[in-house]
C-alpha cells in the first residue's frame, strides 16, 4: 500500500518586494531593523521603493557569501526558493549587479562593526586565562580576480623579471581565541604587510585582554601600543632581535628593556619587558624528531603569577586565528577567488563574508550557552554553515515565532554533532600553494598529517637564536 505525510508550514517573511530579502535563520541575528538602521546611517536607503530595496541588496551580499559557488541568479534562487506563491520579481544578473554598486561597500562595513566582538561569557572554557581574555593578531592574503580594475588598487606580487599569481588582499583581524569571534578588522593591498593594519584596530583592545602575536608583530612600536591600552601581550620574537639578559627569572626567563628610535622631546622610549627562550623539541609519530628555538617577549613580568612554561603553552592558542582564517577562504569561500571584478565591489564583498561568519559565530556562542561548561571549540563551523544554508533555500526561521529562544535550528544541529572532548594532538602536513614560499622547504615536512609529543626546554640562548626557515 503506497503511503504518504503531507506536511504544511507558515513561511512568514517582509512583505511585498521586501520578501527575497532575508538570511534564513541568520536573519534573527542580522534583523530587519538593524539592517535599515544601518542603511539610514550610512544614507543608502532608497528615497523611493524600487523592486530592488537597499535592504533586499544587502542580504543579497550576505547571501553571495553563503553560497559562494552560485552565480548570481544562482543565489537569487536560494533568497526566493521557499517564497512559492508570492509575487516575486526575477531580476537579471546585471540589474543585481548595479544595485551592489549603489549600495556600495560603507552599509556593509558598518553592519561587520556592529556584530564584531567578543563572544564569550566570563564562565566560558578556553577564553581566559589567568582572568585575561586571550585574544590574538594576525593576517592572511585573500586571493583576487586577475582584472585591470583590481590589479590597478591590489597589485601582484612581482619577481626579478615578472609579475606572477593573483593580485593579493591583505586581511588583518583581531580574533577572540577562544571562540574564533572577530573583534576587528582591516584590509586592503598585500603589499603594505601586516603590521600597519594591526596598528589601526588596536582601539579594539580593552584592558582586561592578554594579546598573542607572530614574530611578525614584535615592533617595539607595536608592542608600545598594546601597553598603551592597558591590555598585556605574549608575542614570538624574530632572531633578529638581540636583548641582553638584565634580570635573570627564577623560571629561567628574564628581564630586558626594549628600545625605541630615538624622537626628540621622547627619548628612546624604553620598554620593560620579559624574554622567555626555550628548546622547542616535537617528535612525530614516525620517529622523526624537531627541535628549534623560540623566543618570547610578554608584559606579564612575574615568573610566580605567569610561570615561563605556562606562557609557552598558552601561545599555541595563536593558532584559533589561523582555525578562524581556515573557516573563512577554506569553508565559507571553498578555496575561490573571490568573485567582485571592481575594487569597491570588493570592499563589500570582504565586508559581507566577515558578517556572514561573525553572525555563526554569534550562532554557535547561543548554542555553548545553551550547555554550560561546552568548550565551542567542538562546534563545527562546518555543520554551521550547512544548516544555516538550508534554512535559507527553505525560507525558515526569518522571524521569531513564539517565545524568543537562544538556540533554533542551526544551533540543534550544531548541538547534535559535536566534535570529540579530546582530540589528538596532530601536526599537519605543510601544503604546497601555488607560488608558495615554502618551496625551499621541500621533503622537510611530513607528508601526512601525524601526531606528536612536545617537550619545552626553557634556556636562555646566549648566542642569540639561529635564523628561522620560511616553513
Amino acid at each position: 500500500m503506497l503511503e504518504k505525510s503531507v506536511i504544511t508550514r507558515t513561511i512568514e517573511t517582509a512583505r511585498g518586494v521586501f520578501a527575497p530579502g532575508h538570511l534564513g535563520e541568520l536573519t534573527q541575528i542580522v534583523d530587519f531593523a538593524l539592517v535599515d538602521a544601518v542603511l539610514e546611517e550610512t544614507r543608502a536607503l532608497q528615497r523611493r521603493v524600487r523592486l530592488l530595496p537597499a535592504r533586499v541588496v544587502v542580504y543579497f551580499v550576505l547571501a553571495l557569501a553563503l553560497f559562494e559557488d552560485c552565480s548570481y541568479r544562482a543565489v537569487w534562487g536560494k533568497l526566493t526558493a521557499g517564497l512559492v506563491g508570492l509575487p516575486l520579481v526575477s531580476p537579471h544578473a546585471s540589474s543585481l549587479s548595479r544595485a551592489r554598486r549603489r549600495l556600495g561597500a560603507e552599509p556593509l562595513r558598518v553592519l561587520f562593526e556592529t556584530l564584531a566582538g567578543a563572544v564569550a561569557a566570563r564562565s566560558a572554557p578556553g577564553v581566559w586565562w589567568c582572568g585575561m581574555r586571550t585574544v590574538a593578531f594576525d593576517g592572511t592574503g585573500l586571493q583576487l580576480p586577475d582584472r585591470a580594475p583590481v590589479t590597478g588598487r591590489f597589485p601582484k606580487r612581482s619577481g626579478a623579471v615578472r609579475e606572477f599569481g593573483y593580485p593579493l588582499m591583505r586581511l588583518v583581524t583581531l580574533v577572540e581565541t577562544g571562540t574564533r569571534a572577530i573583534i576587528a578588522a582591516a584590509f586592503g593591498p598585500e603589499s603594505d604587510g601586516e603590521l600597519p593594519y594591526a596598528i589601526r584596530l588596536l582601539d579594539r583592545l580593552e584592558a582586561n585582554m592578554l594579546v598573542l602575536a607572530d614574530a611578525g608583530f614584535d615592533a617595539i612600536g607595536f608592542l608600545r601600543g598594546i601597553h598603551a591600552t592597558g591590555a598585556q601581550f605574549l608575542v614570538r620574537s624574530s632572531a633578529t632581535r638581540r636583548p641582553l639578559v638584565q634580570d635573570r627569572l627564577p623560571d629561567g626567563s628574564y628581564l630586558t628593556r626594549l628600545s625605541a628610535p630615538y624622537r626628540t622631546g621622547h627619548g628612546y622610549g624604553l620598554l620593560t619587558v620579559r624574554v622567555i627562550e626555550a628548546w622547542i623539541t616535537v617528535k612525530l609519530a614516525d620517529g622523526t624528531v624537531r627541535r628549534e628555538q623560540w623566543r618570547l617577549i610578554t608584559s606579564l613580568t612575574d615568573p610566580a603569577l605567569h610561570p615561563a612554561r605556562r606562557l609557552v603553552t598558552l601561545y599555541h592558542e595563536r593558532w584559533q586565528a589561523e582555525t578562524c582564517y581556515a573557516s573563512v577562504k577554506a569553508t565559507l569561500l571553498d578555496g575561490r577567488v573571490l568573485r567582485s571584478g571592481h575594487p569597491a565591489d570588493l570592499d563589500q564583498e570582504v565586508w559581507g563574508i566577515l558578517t556572514v561568519y561573525q553572525a555563526l559565530i554569534h550562532t554557535a556562542a547561543d548554542a555553548a550557552t545553551h550547555r554550560p561548561g561546552l568548550d565551542m571549540d567542538r562546534l563545527s563551523f562546518t555543520v554551521a554553515l550547512n544548516a544555516a544554508r538550508d534554512q535559507v533555500t527553505t525560507a525558515s526561521g526569518i522571524l521569531p515565532s513564539g517565545t524568543a529562544q537562544l538556540v533554533g535550528t542551526i544551533g540543534r544541529a550544531l548541538l547534535d554533532n559535536l566534535l570529540p572532548t579530546h582530540r589528538r594532538q596532530r601536526l599537519k602536513a605543510r601544503s604546497l600553494k601555488s607560488h608558495s614560499k615554502y618551496a625551499p622547504n621541500t621533503a622537510q615536512h611530513p607528508a601526512t598529517a601525524q601526531t606528536y609529543t612536545f617537550h619545552t626546554e626553557i634556556a636562555i640562548m646566549e648566542k642569540g637564536l639561529a635564523p628561522r626557515s620560511h616553513r
